[in-house]
């Protein structure tokens, strides 16, 4: 039973080391808050922020939400568009939504396939971890933050897509 423990925590670790700058993003499709189809394949040609979080309605996640949702302009001036996703169900998405007033789009990963797929899953939980990435029109990864502070994360987002497209 260790050695399964140890196996389960180790390939966690791997598969989160996996991705990295310069990898093509993993395609995948979600339902939205508003239980509408999301295809990342169909971003393509468009800069793209997808922040994974623990869940919603915690004091971390919404401060980080509330600060995408007012920098959103300075996303968008980018020609950017911003994505949070996490565990939560389509119902408790759209009350997050909903309740913070979030002008971008939050995604819904109950069966956890997109966070397992990134790497951000905790080990042994239900959970993403706190992690963004940066996607260019290409879908290619040119930004991992595997240490976000949710405050600073929009900000932060805002002024690497002004660098980059220089």
């Amino acid at each position: 039973m260790k050695s399964l423990l140890l196996g389960l925590l180790i390939s966690s670790v791997a598969m989160a080391a996996e991705l990295k700058v310069g990898d093509s993003a993993p395609l995948f499709k979600a339902k939205t808050f508003a239980n509408e189809d999301f295809d990342l394949a169909a971003r393509k040609g468009q800069w793209t922020v997808l922040y994974f979080y623990p869940k919603s309605e915690t004091p971390g996640c919404t401060k980080q939400a509330c600060t995408f949702r007012d920098n959103i302009k300075a996303i968008r001036d980018q020609g950017a568009d911003v994505f949070g996703i996490s565990a939560d169900d389509v119902a408790a998405q759209a009350k997050f939504h909903e309740h913070h007033k979030l002008n971008f789009t939050i995604l819904a990963d109950p069966d956890m396939s997109v966070i397992k797929m990134y790497g951000s899953k905790m080990p042994l939980l239900g959970m993403s971890k706190r992690w963004t990435f940066l996607l260019d029109p290409e879908l290619k990864i040119r930004y991992i933050d595997h240490s976000v502070d949710p405050v600073k994360d929009a900000g932060k987002m805002a002024d690497l897509l002004k660098e980059m497209k220089k």
